[in-house]
């Protein structure tokens, strides 16, 4: 086999501690899903189960020169492990199978980068990068030793830093300069937001595991609220069968005749033990839920993983502090299963089954929307005058109008409003709420 036909070969090797086999069994799958998005040939798989990870090669020296044989026989350029190494073991795993070995979060940050898009989504991946290479440095330079004193003026001189103490400096000023330039992005988002909060339109953010359908949602909303081809196109947001086929975050407005209009917006999905720096770095791309006045987390009702993937998805809200936003649990792909149906899921968090590929469920999740957009308004009857053309424009966007007549004084309104909105109306207007 040449080196074009076997660049990709990999071999996933997986350790099962204390879970059940069924766990492990599906932790597995996806392992090799994860390695099938960064366009890696799973080739070849070994497990062994450990009461724990050995402190030296994680799985046992008689399982690394097992590894060591499997790679050798299938001429695998790749070792992908299940679990979180410790730069030690990984060290010591890597001379022993003789080609570059990824934990987990090494292969995530491997397709973070290669589906980086936007200049935010790429400064985002290098800062979780670089934390995550600080500190396995160690063993990268046993080559290069202190730099020594030299002759003449420099021969009474000590020994000068190692290469991995420069490195680490380096890297420390890096991580540096991309927090304080991600900074600085956030605060434009944040200007943004501020921006789509003034037009008035409810705030709808998509989350939830990856490859959910939170993208295939998107298209499809956005493609029920335009009448024409070309422009959905433009807007369509980019879907694939893959786990992380999207990264940045999309914020498109959906106008569905007969509903209420709001914002959409569909953020990077979700993964059982996603790293922590990940998680730290999308924080300001991940502040979108945070902001949300209704969040859908998608979730596929075909997986029969699905209530886990619904446990990883509520622990990384809490963990970003949007658990208490009002939320619809979207069951997706409800085509795929036998009992696509609409149920209630609890007082005030609503679960519908649905089918962005097909539509079905669409209706009674718009349906569960506007419930949720209706909840705090208030109805108010207030005559605003003809000089005040802007609160008249609000009304029309953001309430939802019962009556409206022109008067000598000005024009009567009886609306829905949001409470803010009220407020401000029966501040600024002679009226009765």
């Amino acid at each position: 086999m040449n080196e074009t036909e076997n660049k990709n070969l990999t071999v996933i090797a997986g350790l099962r501690t204390d879970e059940t086999e069924e766990e492990f069994g599906h932790a597995m799958d996806e392992l090799k899903s994860l390695c099938e998005a960064c366009e890696l040939e799973v080739a070849g798989v070994l497990t062994q189960s450990l009461p724990h990870p050995d402190k030296a090669t994680w799985i046992g020296s008689g399982k690394a020169e097992e590894l060591k044989m499997t790679v050798l026989a299938l001429d695998a350029a790749y070792v992908v492990c299940l679990g979180n190494l410790a730069p030690s073991p990984m060290k010591n795993l890597q001379k022993i199978v003789g080609c570059p070995v990824w934990d987990r979060t090494q292969l995530i940050l491997e397709i973070f980068s290669r589906r980086a898009r936007t200049r935010e989504a790429r400064l985002q991946v290098e800062c979780a990068y670089l934390q995550y290479m600080m500190p396995r440095l160690s063993g990268m330079w046993q080559h290069l030793g202190r730099q020594s004193g030299g002759g003449g003026s420099r021969a009474n001189k000590g020994e000068g830093e190692k290469q991995i103490e420069l490195d680490k400096r380096q890297i420390s000023h890096r991580i540096t300069e991309l927090k304080k330039e991600l900074s600085q992005i956030e605060q434009t988002r944040d200007v943004q937001r501020q921006g789509r909060s003034r037009d008035g339109y409810p705030n709808v953010a998509l989350a939830g595991y990856t490859n959910a359908g939170k993208s295939s949602l998107m298209n499809l909303l956005l493609a029920m609220g335009r009448r024409s081809q070309e422009k959905t196109e433009e807007k369509k947001v980019f879907e694939e069968d893959m786990l992380f086929a999207t990264l940045d975050t999309s914020v498109r407005k959906i106008a569905i005749a007969g509903r209420k209009p709001f914002l959409l917006s569909d953020t990077v999905g979700f993964i059982e033990n996603i790293p922590h720096d990940l998680i730290k770095a999308f924080r300001s791309t991940l502040a979108e839920l945070r902001y949300a006045d209704v969040i859908l987390i998608v979730l596929d009702s075909s997986d029969p993983h699905h209530p886990m993937h619904r446990k990883v998805t509520e622990e990384t809200l809490s963990e970003l502090g949007a658990l208490t936003v009002p939320r619809i649990y979207v069951y997706n792909k409800a085509d795929l299963r036998d009992d696509g149906r609409t149920v209630k899921n609890g007082p005030g968090n609503e679960a519908v089954y649905i089918s962005a590929r097909t539509g079905y469920g669409i209706d009674e999740l718009l349906d569960a929307l506007q419930r949720i957009f209706r909840a705090g308004n208030r109805r108010i009857e207030v005559t605003i005058p003809y000089s005040a053309g802007d609160l008249l424009n609000r009304i029309h966007k953001e309430a939802e109008l019962i009556v409206e007549e022109h008067r000598q004084d000005g024009t009567y309104i009886e609306a829905d409003c949001p409470a803010a909105l009220a407020e401000q109306l029966l501040a600024r207007c002679a009226g009765t709420p």
